[in-house]
């Protein structure tokens, strides 16, 4: 097989999946990896993909910036099945702190199934509205200035109140995860919050539906780190959830994965 037709499958191969792994490729066409590597820097310097630690990902598209109303439409399913698997990961009586959006709603409405009695620090007055007289929670609205399209507050007030909190579980929403671009969102005044509300916690959660993977947006909340646990949907492709894995990324998707 020539080195262009090669290209081409591996091109086709991202384009399915978001990623591949160098191990994959060799094995399916039977080539040195060195032949691989070769391939992969070549279609790099075509700005066709962009290599990582044990293969490469798609170019990161920009995630479209649309308003609350419009994301709440969007995406439910996986929404609902990723906010599911999060909430496995709370404990009865925990001091846990909740972002703000679309994928915020889900999460709180999946926390009202599993559990009578938790502490939910958040600036969502989404989530304050779900949550705020169901059994024995107990709820911190970090209150500032309104920001009408997102239902939710911003601001040296709402920085103020999370300054003196301690959260034991962040669970944090951004637009757009990527292996080389990081965790990125739009918004500037809740992305100062975001910051705040990792700083705060001693665990943090991303949570992401599979559509938000290997995409950008235009503010870097930080880079993807080990440390932190990813959240997604069972949409997210085998090679994608392979090369996080190489890269110590720890993904844990909801359904039956």
């Amino acid at each position: 097989m020539f080195a262009k037709e090669r290209q081409d499958k591996i091109h086709e191969m991202l384009s399915k999946n978001g990623a591949v792994t160098t191990a994959h490729l060799v094995k399916s066409f039977g080539v040195s990896i060195e032949t691989i590597r070769r391939d992969l820097l070549f279609m790099e310097q075509q700005r066709l993909l962009k290599r990582v630690h044990g293969g490469a990902v798609t170019i990161g598209e920009m995630k479209p910036l649309f308003n609350l109303e419009k994301r709440n439409g969007e995406y439910n399913k996986q929404k609902s099945e990723l906010s599911k698997k999060a909430a496995e990961f709370v404990r009865e009586g925990d001091i846990i702190g909740i972002d703000t959006g679309s994928t915020a709603i889900l999460f709180a409405e999946a926390l009202k199934e599993r559990f009578t009695r938790l502490t939910v620090i958040t600036h969502c007055l989404d989530v304050f509205e779900i949550l705020k007289d169901y059994k024995d929670f107990s709820v911190i609205l970090c209150g500032g200035q309104y920001m009408k399209g997102e239902n939710a507050f911003y601001g040296a007030l709402t920085l103020d109140i999370l300054d003196k909190l301690h959260i034991q579980k962040a669970f944090i929403f951004p637009t757009a995860v990527s292996i080389k671009f990081g965790i990125c969102d739009y918004q500037n005044d809740l992305y100062q919050i975001q910051k705040k509300m990792k700083e705060c916690a001693d665990d943090i959660y991303i949570l992401a539906d599979s559509s938000k993977f290997e995409k950008n947006a235009l503010l870097k909340l930080d880079d993807m780190k080990i440390e932190y646990n990813y959240i997604t949907d069972s949409l997210l492709s085998e090679e994608l959830k392979k090369l996080y894995e190489q890269n110590n990324i720890r993904i844990f998707t909801g359904g039956n994965n």
